[in-house]
C-alpha cells in the first residue's frame, strides 16, 4: 500500500493508499464516522461505516483527540462534497500517539496566548495558508532573478560595520574585536556586482529598532538585487517587474490559500506596470493636504505611508528623498545635491514600504566625504572604497522585505503572522 501525500490524492483515485498525519477534526452520525486528517500538504476526509456499535475501528476512532498522530489506510474515492473533492474509505487506523489537552481549541484565543503557543498555532488553517503563500513567494522571487540571469551571492550575517545606521545594530563579540548582525547584504552585493554584473542575495537581516508597530520585526528576510551600470530608473523598473511577477504567481498558485484567508483578490488583480511615480516633494504636498503635520525633511512613518496608499490603487514609487534622511551611500541628484537618487515603493491598501533602494555613489571622493559626514569609521569601509578605486561604475539596487510584502498580499493585520517564529520587541520565545 503506497504512502502518499494529500496534495497528490487526485492521482490515486480508486486505489488503496496510506495517509500519515494528524487528526484535524472528527464527527459521528449514526452508523457513520467521519474524520479529517491533515498531513501538512492538505486536509482529507476519511469515512467509516458499520452497523456494529462495537466495531474495532469505532473504538480507535473514539480514542482520537485533536492533533493525535495516526496512519489511515483505505481506498480513495471521488466525493465532490468532501474537502478537496476526494475522501478515503477507511480500512484501518493505526494510532501513533494520543494528544492530551491540546491547548489551541476551536474557541477564540487571545493573541498573546497564541503567540506563546506559536509552535502549535502554525497548524491552524489561516496560519498554514499564510506560510504556504510565503513558500510560493520566495520561490517566485528566486525564479524571477534566476530567469533573468542574476547570480545568487550569499552575503555575511556577521559584519564589521553598519549599512543602514549605527543606532539599530546588534553588537556581538568576534574573538578579539566587535562584530554586528547584518542589517543588509547590500555593501557586499556591490562588490559581487562588480564581479558578476547582476547579483542578488537573499537572507535574514536584523534591526535593533525599539518599535512595536504592526509593520516591524527585529529579524526579517530581504531579497536584494544589485546591478552594475544600472541607474535609478533601471532599478525602479526592475522592482516593478518583480512585484508584478510575484503577484501574478501567487494569484495563480495560491487560490485555495487566498480563499482560506478570505482575501479579496480584486485589488491584487489590478496591479500592472507602470506604477505611479512621484517625488518626495510632491508626496509631502499630497500628505499635508490630508491634514498631516509632516514637514519637508521628515522621513515617512506608518501614518504618512498609509495616507499615500489611500491616494493610489497601485503601489507608488516615491523618489528623490532628502539626502539627510537616507543612507550615506546614496548618489546625490545631480540637479539638486540636497536630494538623493533613491526610491521607496509603498504598497497599496495601507501596508507601507515594501522596497527601498536607489543609485549608489560611484565617485571615490564623494563617498569618502559622506563617510566623514556620517562619522563612520573609515577603516571598516576601506574595502568598500576599493570598489571606487578599481573600475568604478554607476550601479543601483534595492531591498524587498519578504514579510511586509507577504502581509500585504495576504492582508494580514500584523506582520508577526508572516514568519514562522517572529522576533518582536522583548519577545524571543518560542
Amino acid at each position: 500500500m503506497n504512502w502518499i501525500y494529500i496534495e497528490d490524492i487526485a492521482d490515486f483515485k480508486d486505489q488503496e493508499v496510506e495517509i500519515r498525519g494528524w487528526l484535524y477534526n472528527k464527527r459521528s452520525s449514526g452508523k457513520a464516522r467521519f474524520l479529517l486528517v491533515r498531513d501538512g500538504t492538505g486536509i482529507l476526509q476519511g469515512t467509516l461505516f458499520s452497523p456494529e456499535r462495537d466495531h474495532p475501528l469505532f473504538k480507535k476512532f473514539d480514542s482520537l483527540t485533536q492533533e493525535s498522530s495516526l496512519i489511515v489506510r483505505g481506498r480513495v474515492k471521488e466525493e465532490k462534497r468532501a474537502p478537496g473533492g476526494f475522501e478515503i474509505e477507511i480500512q484501518d487506523i493505526e494510532v501513533l500517539q494520543i494528544a492530551k489537552d491540546y491547548p489551541i481549541t476551536p474557541k477564540e484565543h487571545s493573541t498573546p496566548f497564541l503567540m506563546e503557543h506559536r509552535h502549535l498555532w502554525l497548524r491552524s488553517r489561516k496560519q498554514h495558508a499564510i506560510l504556504q503563500i510565503r513558500t510560493e513567494l520566495i520561490k517566485a522571487i528566486r525564479d524571477f532573478f534566476d530567469g533573468r540571469g542574476f547570480r545568487l551571492m550569499d552575503t555575511p550575517i556577521l559584519t564589521p560595520s553598519a549599512c543602514e545606521g549605527t543606532t539599530t545594530l546588534f553588537e556581538t563579540e568576534y574573538f578579539d574585536q566587535k562584530a554586528y548582525l547584518s542589517q543588509s547584504g547590500q555593501l557586499y552585493n556591490e562588490a559581487t556586482a562588480m564581479a558578476f554584473g547582476k547579483v542578488y542575495c537573499f537572507g535574514p537581516t536584523f534591526r535593533a529598532e525599539k518599535s512595536k508597530t504592526r509593520r516591524h520585526l527585529i529579524e526579517f528576510w530581504m531579497v536584494e538585487p544589485e546591478v552594475a551600470f544600472a541607474t535609478l530608473n533601471d532599478i525602479i523598473e526592475l522592482g516593478e517587474d518583480l512585484v508584478v511577477s510575484i503577484i501574478e504567481r501567487i494569484l495563480e498558485k495560491n487560490k485555495n490559500e487566498l480563499e482560506v484567508l478570505e482575501r479579496d483578490t480584486k485589488p491584487l488583480e489590478r496591479i500592472k506596470r507602470p506604477f505611479p511615480r512621484i517625488t518626495y516633494d510632491d508626496a509631502v504636498q499630497k500628505i499635508k493636504k490630508k491634514d498631516s503635520k509632516m514637514e519637508w525633511g521628515d522621513d515617512f512613518g506608518a501614518p504618512e505611508e498609509t495616507l499615500l496608499s489611500e491616494i493610489f490603487d497601485l503601489p507608488v514609487c516615491v523618489t528623490h528623498f532628502p539626502a539627510k534622511i537616507k543612507a550615506f551611500y546614496m548618489q546625490p541628484d545631480p540637479e539638486r545635491s540636497e536630494l538623493s537618487l533613491g526610491v521607496d515603493m509603498i504598497a497599496s491598501e495601507g501596508y507601507g514600504e515594501i522596497i527601498g533602494g536607489g543609485q549608489r555613489i560611484h565617485d571615490m571622493n564623494l563617498l569618502e566625504q559622506k563617510i566623514k559626514e556620517h562619522k563612520l569609521p573609515r577603516e571598516a569601509y576601506e574595502w568598500y572604497m576599493d570598489l571606487r578605486k578599481y573600475g568604478s561604475v554607476p550601479h543601483s539596487g534595492f531591498g524587498l522585505g519578504i514579510e511586509r510584502t507577504l502581509a500585504w498580499i495576504c492582508k494580514t493585520k500584523h506582520i508577526r503572522e508572516t514568519i514562522p517564529f517572529p522576533r518582536l520587541l522583548y519577545k524571543i520565545y518560542p
